[in-house]
């Protein structure tokens, strides 16, 4: 993308250039088709069902070697060419041998007769009275069908004695017992991880086909904001935003198109959504969405899409925009530091993984006591940040990392989970349970 991250530089250069002396202009009536949904804030799980309801897979693969797909995900189900195990293998350290020299009580007595290690299996069958020495991994012997652990054998010289403890068929691992030959080693939509990659080549699969990584645009808008390297003026600030953003697409395996920022004109910010509309797959933007004067990609979006919502009865994070640019799904995230990790977490996420074209799965919350009393209204789903913390005996609990204010970012770096704090629910006291929903399961 570095030839069109070049053109897409030099294309927002001009529009910076040309916009400085604008004014905004009119702002044309929305042709959205869901107004009932715009006028009024969405619950937290209404406004996901709508997401995820208006977002589908991407499409597109490509093949690549098995060290390359890390972080991808499978567009298609790989097919096992062999079975896990390949072969009869021993699951212990021990001695091979067949059940029926087993006894029923008392002690047996058998001739080792050699040994088996893994990768050097001992070619000759086992005869009745006999047994061969063998190490976890190691082929079985024609003729074995069972072992006994070393720790539970007595050997002397060539003999070894065995009680009556044991079974028939134990501490044997058949062949395919793990993966059978023409069986799903992993379907389509699994992300790969390390695990992924290790069963992957425990089948010698050294080529998978991964879905094409979903193309993301993202800038921020405001003429209070500023870039790392240029100088503040008074009342300015640098944006985190995009930084942000960056690291999180990024963990989620998406192709990053930073557009930079934005100047505070509708007309700038309409050509630099058409511009990603065309090049990428979603649009993220931050700030700009609520009812102030100068937020101006709501009417952009307007002019240029439709808009399904543009408030969830969340906080942080209520100003959330979503909507289509043609076929391009739009997320206008707040511009607050935290309500930006909050929204992209609880809102982005689930919609890049659909497009991702992974399957949805239900994020693994639970509930722990609470040590810190909170405050809280019922109207309304608030999501505080937390630490986690365990006691003497190994229970869990947690507590808010202090100050929530929206704009406190050290609240997103010092925590490492959200407390959810539901709709209907009121004030919290100490030592109240509370849902928590710790950040590594949910990027």
């Amino acid at each position: 993308m570095e030839n069109g991250n070049s053109v897409l530089s030099a294309f927002l250069w001009q529009i910076i250039k040309r916009t400085k002396d604008q004014t905004m202009t009119e702002i044309i009536e929305t042709r959205e088709s869901c107004q009932d949904e715009q006028d009024s804030s969405l619950s937290m799980e209404r406004a996901l069902q709508v997401i995820l309801q208006q977002v589908s897979a991407v499409g597109g693969w490509r093949s690549v070697t098995l060290r390359e797909a890390l972080g991808g995900v499978l567009a298609e189900d790989v097919i096992s060419p062999l079975d896990v195990p390949s072969h009869r293998n021993s699951a212990m350290d021990g001695y091979a041998l067949a059940a029926t020299d087993l006894p029923d009580q008392g002690i047996a007595e058998l001739q080792v007769i050699g040994t088996a290690f893994a990768g050097h299996p001992f070619a000759e069958p086992i005869r009745p009275g006999t047994c061969v020495r063998i190490m976890t991994g190691a082929k079985m012997p024609d003729g074995a069908d069972t072992v006994v652990m070393q720790e539970q054998a007595e050997q002397t010289g060539d003999r070894v004695r065995i009680d009556s403890r044991h079974r028939a068929g134990q501490n044997v691992r058949q062949a395919g017992e793990d993966i059978g030959q023409g069986s799903v080693v992993l379907a389509a939509g699994v992300s790969i991880s390390a695990a992924q990659l290790g069963l992957l080549a425990s089948v010698g699969i050294a080529e998978v086909r991964i879905c094409r990584r979903v193309r993301v645009a993202f800038f921020s808008s405001g003429d209070e904001i500023r870039s790392i390297g240029e100088p503040l003026a008074e009342g300015q600030i640098y944006d985190s935003n995009r930084y942000t953003l960056y690291g999180m697409l990024t963990e989620l395996g998406a192709e990053v198109m930073d557009l930079g920022v934005i100047p505070d004109r509708e007309e700038s910010i309409g050509e630099a959504l058409e511009l990603a509309a065309q090049e990428a797959d979603l649009i993220l933007t931050s700030g700009g969405v609520s009812v102030g004067e100068a937020d101006y990609i709501v009417a952009a979006l307007r002019r240029l899409g439709t808009i399904h919502f543009s408030k969830v009865a969340i906080k942080p994070g209520r100003p959330l925009t979503f909507g289509h640019i043609g076929n391009t799904p739009f997320f206008g995230l707040p511009g607050n530091p935290v309500a930006v990790m909050v929204t992209f977490l609880n809102f982005v996420a689930p919609a890049l993984r659909r497009m991702m074209g992974q399957p949805e799965q239900p994020l693994p919350g639970f509930r722990v006591p609470c040590l810190t009393a909170l405050r809280k209204s019922p109207g309304r789903t608030e999501i505080q940040r937390g630490i986690m913390l365990q006691n003497e005996e190994g229970q869990w609990a947690v507590r808010t990392t202090g100050r929530q204010g929206s704009g406190v970012l050290s609240s997103m770096s010092a925590g490492d989970c959200f407390i959810l704090l539901p709709e209907a629910a009121g004030n919290v006291a100490v030592g109240d349970p509370v849902q928590v929903l710790p950040f590594r399961l949910i990027t």
